[in-house]
């Protein structure tokens, strides 16, 4: 497999070695390290969390080039394609490592999990797995992504207009004139440099350029939902529609991060008794889980 140049683990010789959820601060070989590395880059798109943060991980087992990953998810009714999702990512990612020929994901403790176990490991598509699903994961992924890089602008524009950007500012902004520098966010107003929390925009540049919707230096920063430039009167009722997007995440969010917490105890996964989930800007929440409730928060009327 071709990917991360990461040194081959030093058990690689085919003495296998295994990391148990049981014991996340102990030492790791290098191997294992690496595996964690590439599945701190997998999400639940419910969240929009790295399984490694989330505690998802119940162990990891290196024997040579062969590598199997174990993982439970917050409840045994999780949604099959997110669980698809998750895995299949997991799978590839562990596979991005060169020393690494083959990646085995198992899920545990789920309604699917025999079917979900099998179909990744064999290559199957979700559509063979599931032939009686309602549309396709790939429908699914792309739909939370929109709302993800929605949701994140809205977080990045509110940053930019708290340091007294005004909305004309905001919405002639491409992407040239932001430069992220460790913990700063540098904004070029035409000659004027503003610095800002470099969270926000860094989340959201990295999820509008992971899209496509901005690439080049002289693509438009910000967008409508659809992926038009904002009119600068209109960016008011751009950020109310966005807010919908972060309200039907964060709902969701925590209510699997609540499950996931009852399944732990009350202290959570990692023992500190904080949540994964960010209540900062806590709202209720009415999504229900049908995909088709992504495409439609974008026909929200000026009024909500």
């Amino acid at each position: 497999m071709s990917g991360s140049s990461a040194d081959p683990p030093s058990d690689a010789g085919g003495e296998s070695t295994t990391e148990s959820a049981g014991d996340p601060t102990g030492d790791r070989p290098d191997g294992t390290t690496a595996v964690r590395d590439r599945l701190d880059r997998v999400e639940d798109p419910e969240l929009a969390r790295s399984i490694v943060e989330l505690e998802y991980i119940d162990a990891v087992e290196i024997d040579g080039g062969r590598v199997e990953v174990r993982f439970t998810l917050p409840t045994a009714w999780c949604s099959p394609a997110f669980a698809w999702m998750m895995a299949t990512d997991a799978r590839d990612e562990v596979e991005a490592l060169d020393w690494v020929r083959e990646a085995r994901i198992e899920l545990c403790d789920h309604m699917h999990g025999e079917e979900i176990t099998a179909g990744v490991n064999a290559r199957d598509t979700f559509g063979e797995t599931f032939p009686d699903a309602d549309g396709d994961v790939a429908a699914v992924r792309a739909a939370i992504a929109d709302k993800a890089r929605v949701s994140t602008q809205r977080e990045a524009v509110r940053t930019l207009l708290d340091a007294g950007v005004d909305p004309e500012q905001v919405v002639s902004l491409v992407r040239s004139d932001l430069t992220i520098a460790g913990e700063e966010a540098h904004v070029d107003l035409g000659g004027v440099s503003i610095v800002v929390d470099a969270a926000p925009l860094a989340d959201y540049l990295d999820r509008v350029t992971t899209s496509g919707h901005v690439t080049a230096g002289d693509d438009t920063l910000f967008l409508t939902p659809e992926g038009d430039p904002i009119p600068a009167d209109r960016l008011d009722v751009v950020q109310k529609r966005s807010r919908l997007a972060t309200v039907n995440m964060g709902g969701q969010g925590a209510v699997c991060d609540a499950l996931h917490r009852a399944r732990h105890g009350p202290d959570g996964p990692d023992g500190s008794g904080a949540s994964h989930v960010d209540r900062s800007d806590s709202e209720g929440s009415a999504y229900d889980g049908d995909v088709r409730e992504f495409t439609s928060t974008w026909t929200a009327t000026t009024d909500d």
